[in-house]
């Protein structure tokens, strides 16, 4: 047997390294040492915080969770590393994998999906993020000339921005209430504004704030008879909207996007595997960097967690370096 290194949430808002054992590889399947992990700041707080409802500790499981929430779990989705035993179209590639935190992991070769060449590995932790973007597209379906708002310049949303912004005659504006997301919009080639410059009649509104105020804010700066496409989760959070006002008399709805499940305009011609492969696909745009805004060694993982959830940061997306993890 192996020995691997991996982040555990011992109970709620404890975390801790563990060794544990990992099986060796069997025909068919592949060993990965990883590279680097992501923190994908909003769930991955919720989950540390135990602040998933109980209505759905089954549908927020990862794909190669351990434990159950509210602990202890071992959770995460953005895994890159190389392969070091497996089919020899594999062995030596780097690979993207909804695997937790750990330093090494057995998977089936078919639960990774090697990097574009042209993607360093540490990008490519935003692949989980940029395959959301994608299906919120999906699910927004902007068209020519639109003009869009984004209520939330946190990872999500700055994904959703760069991606939407190559559409051609586009007016983008990324809406946050951190001034310091201004920089950021001017990398990602969006216009910026704060809440109380935000523009209204927008023909469509994406809200990946994570706020009430944030999906409130959207519902006031979209077109009569307009669509909000919600793409926050709010986790066991309550959200209060002021309903009473022109949303009836405007004719507004909002629709959920999450990445769960393939957009319903694609579900019949893409699976979630093509979405991934897009996404790292589109990680060949050097602009994705500019979401790169943190980097620990493997040691430090349960303080750095400990303190994206419970502490006012600008991070963006934290990586997790596992080298010399063993």
């Amino acid at each position: 047997m192996l020995e691997a290194v991996a982040f555990w949430i011992d109970e709620p808002g404890i975390g801790a390294l563990h060794r544990q054992p990992i099986a060796r590889a069997g025909e068919g399947d592949v060993l990965v040492r990883t590279s680097f992990t992501g923190i994908s700041r909003g769930t991955e707080a919720s989950v540390f915080l135990g602040r998933v409802p109980i209505s759905e500790h089954e549908r927020m499981r990862a794909p190669f969770q351990e434990g159950d929430f509210p602990g202890p779990v071992k959770y995460g989705y953005l895994n890159v590393g190389v392969v070091e035993h497996g089919p020899e179209a594999l062995r030596g590639r780097t690979v993207f994998t909804l695997f937790p935190h750990q330093s090494a992991f057995v998977v089936p070769a078919d639960a990774v999906v090697p990097v574009p060449r042209g993607v360093p590995a540490r990008r490519a932790v935003l692949a989980g993020a940029v395959e959301t973007a994608v299906n919120v597209l999906w699910d927004a379906a902007p068209l020519i000339g639109d003009r869009v708002t984004i209520v939330g310049a946190g990872m999500i949303g700055c994904c959703i921005a760069r991606l939407i912004r190559g559409i051609p005659e586009l007016d983008v504006v990324l809406v946050d209430v951190d001034t310091s997301r201004h920089e950021v919009a001017d990398r990602l080639g969006v216009r910026f504004a704060e809440p109380g410059d935000a523009p209204g009649n927008r023909d469509l509104v994406i809200n990946s704030s994570g706020s009430e105020a944030g999906l409130q804010l959207a519902l006031e700066s979209v077109v009569t008879d307009g669509e909000v496409i919600e793409a926050s989760w709010y986790g066991d959070r309550p959200v209060t909207l002021a309903l009473g006002a022109d949303f009836h008399s405007r004719r507004l709805t909002i629709r959920s996007s999450q990445v769960g499940a393939v957009a319903r305009r694609r579900r019949g011609t893409r699976t979630t595997r093509d979405r991934l492969t897009l996404a790292l696909e589109l990680l060949q745009d050097a602009a994705f960097d500019t979401l790169l805004t943190g980097h620990s060694p493997w040691s430090d993982l349960p303080a750095v967690m400990a303190g994206l959830a419970t502490e006012r940061s600008a991070e963006l997306c934290h990586t997790i370096d596992w080298k010399d993890a063993s």
